[in-house]
């Protein structure tokens, strides 16, 4: 797997975009959480990736400036009521953890975690026992991830142990009662 399937795979996640329509009031543009309802100024976006819905589809740009945003070589301006879909950042803690994952580990963890329904953007906490270890000696652990997709929580620990072989032991559980472990070892 290289980086650009990695890269994908994250790409197309369920959840990975917060949605919603854009309004202008007083002189600023105000993003409205589809979900939450909650505000916010679209600004505080300035140069993150956006999607678009015009012409019955989602376009892909850079949002640049207030209420512009740079789709393929074209600028399109923001129409009050637009709908937009703001791309979501994930938890620090697990991008670094993610990177520091072989393939078969990266693969196993997140084609696991999306068959019991949760997207790696449904994370709200990350302990990367890795990240604490220094990169020359034995690493050996465990990371704790805990996920929320509105329906259930799935707490997941990874056990770790990476010297003569890569060993990476996933247990997922979910407050239904229900638990899977999956198990990865390559020399």
């Amino acid at each position: 797997m290289d980086r650009q399937q990695r890269t994908k795979l994250i790409e197309y996640q369920t959840r990975s975009y917060t949605e919603g329509i854009i309004e202008y009031i007083n002189d600023q543009w105000v993003f409205f959480d589809k979900e939450t309802d909650e505000a916010s100024l679209l600004e505080d976006f300035l140069q993150q990736e956006v999607e678009l819905f015009r012409f019955k589809r989602w376009k892909k740009g850079i949002l640049f400036e207030s209420g512009k945003v740079g789709l393929d070589n074209e600028v399109f301006l923001l129409k009050d009521q637009d709908s937009v879909r703001i791309r979501k950042h994930l938890v620090f803690s697990l991008e670094k953890l993610l990177e520091e994952m072989n393939d078969d580990a990266f693969f196993q963890f997140i084609t696991t975690l999306n068959s019991l329904e949760f997207s790696i953007f449904d994370c709200i906490y990350c302990y990367n026992q890795l990240s604490f270890l220094d990169r020359n000696e034995r690493k050996s652990g465990v990371n704790f991830i805990v996920f929320d997709n509105q329906e259930h929580i799935c707490n997941v620990q990874h056990h770790f142990s990476y010297f003569e072989k890569m060993n990476d032991r996933f247990e997922f559980t979910l407050n239904s009662g229900k638990r899977m472990v999956i198990e990865k070892i390559s020399s």
